[in-house]
C-alpha cells in the first residue's frame, strides 16, 4: 500500500494480514496493532521513547530463565495477568486469582490433616475448611494443590537452604469435603525488582510489595481447575498489591486460638503446635460445571 499516513497504517496492516489461516489470530493481532498504533498517535511517541521500550524488552531476556520470566513479571505489574484472569473467570463460586510464578507440578502428597510447617522459621498457621459444589454438596474427590512462601518471605525456588518442594503439596479432601493442614503463616514480600520490570515500578513511583497469601488450585471431578489465593485481612498491602491479585471475597480473618480443642481433630500436629496458634478457615464453592 502506497501513500501511508498515520491514520491509514492500521488499515494497511489489516489488509496485509487478510489471508491469515486463523480467524482468531487475525482478530487478535489486528486489534493489537490497532491499539499500538493508537498509542503511538495519541501520545506522539518519540524515537527516544520507542527505543527505551525496545531496550527494556531486550534487557528482559537477560533476566529470564527457567526460574524467572521477566515478561510475565511485566504482565503481572501492568495488570494484564490479572485482567486475563478476570475476563475469563466464572461468575459463580469462589473467585479465581492469578497463578503466580512459583507453582510446581507433581508436588508431594500431604495427608488430610498433615503438617507443612515442621517447626520451620515463622509463626505456625492451621488452615481448615470445606469444598462444596454449586449445589452445596461436598465435592468428594477434590485435590488441593497448595503452595506459599516460607516464614522468611521466600518461596522454595528462591531459597537454596530448603527442599525444592518446601511448602508445596497436594491434599485430597475427605468424602465430606473437609480438609485441614498446618503450615506457616505467609508474609508479605516484594516481587523481583532488579530488572527492567522493577525499573518500570520506580519510574511510576510504585512499590513492589505483594500482601501475604496462600495459593490454591482446586481440582474437582467434573469441574475445571479453580486457581485462586487467600489473603489475611490485617495485611497492610491489600489495597496496593503490585500484581492486582486481591479480590474482596478472598480476604479472610486470621485468628489466634489458645485452646487445642478448637483445632481440627485430624490435625497431625494438633498436640505439638505452640499456643496460641494462628488459624484460618477457607470454605470453597466450586463454580457451576
Amino acid at each position: 500500500m502506497r501513500n501511508l499516513t498515520p491514520a491509514s497504517i492500521t488499515e494497511a496492516f489489516a489488509e496485509y494480514a487478510k489471508n491469515a489461516p486463523s480467524a482468531r489470530t487475525l482478530t487478535l493481532l489486528v486489534s493489537l496493532a490497532d491499539h499500538l498504533h493508537s498509542f503511538v498517535r495519541d501520545n506522539r511517541v518519540t524515537f527516544t521513547e520507542w527505543m527505551a521500550g525496545i531496550d527494556a524488552l531486550t534487557k528482559a531476556m537477560e533476566f529470564t530463565d527457567d526460574k524467572r520470566n521477566e515478561y510475565i513479571l511485566f504482565s503481572d505489574l501492568l495488570g494484564v495477568s490479572s485482567l486475563v484472569d478476570m475476563v475469563n473467570a466464572a461468575t459463580t463460586g469462589t473467585p479465581s486469582s492469578v497463578l503466580g510464578p512459583f507453582h510446581i507440578e507433581g508436588a508431594p502428597e500431604l495427608a488430610n490433616g498433615g503438617d507443612l510447617w515442621r517447626g520451620q522459621v515463622g509463626e505456625p498457621l492451621v488452615v481448615c475448611g470445606t469444598v462444596k459444589d454449586a449445589q452445596g454438596a461436598p465435592a468428594k474427590g477434590t485435590v488441593l494443590a497448595l503452595w506459599q512462601n516460607g516464614g522468611n518471605g521466600l518461596y522454595s525456588q528462591q531459597d537454596k537452604a530448603v527442599s525444592p518442594t518446601n511448602y508445596h503439596a497436594r491434599l485430597t479432601v475427605a468424602d465430606d469435603g473437609s480438609f485441614a493442614y498446618s503450615t506457616v503463616r505467609p508474609i508479605s514480600y516484594t516481587v523481583p525488582d532488579d530488572g527492567p520490570a522493577g525499573d518500570m515500578l520506580r519510574v511510576l513511583g510504585r512499590e513492589a510489595w505483594r500482601p501475604a497469601h496462600l495459593h490454591m488450585i482446586i481440582q474437582a471431578p467434573g469441574h475445571k481447575p479453580l486457581i485462586t489465593e487467600f489473603f489475611p485481612e490485617d495485611d497492610k498491602y491489600l489495597d496496593r498489591d503490585a500484581v492486582f491479585g486481591v479480590r474482596s471475597p478472598l480476604v479472610l480473618p486470621f485468628k489466634r486460638v489458645s485452646d487445642r480443642a478448637e483445632l481440627p481433630k485430624n490435625l497431625a500436629a494438633r498436640d505439638s503446635l505452640p499456643l496460641p496458634v494462628w488459624t484460618a478457615r477457607i470454605d470453597l464453592t466450586l463454580p457451576a460445571a
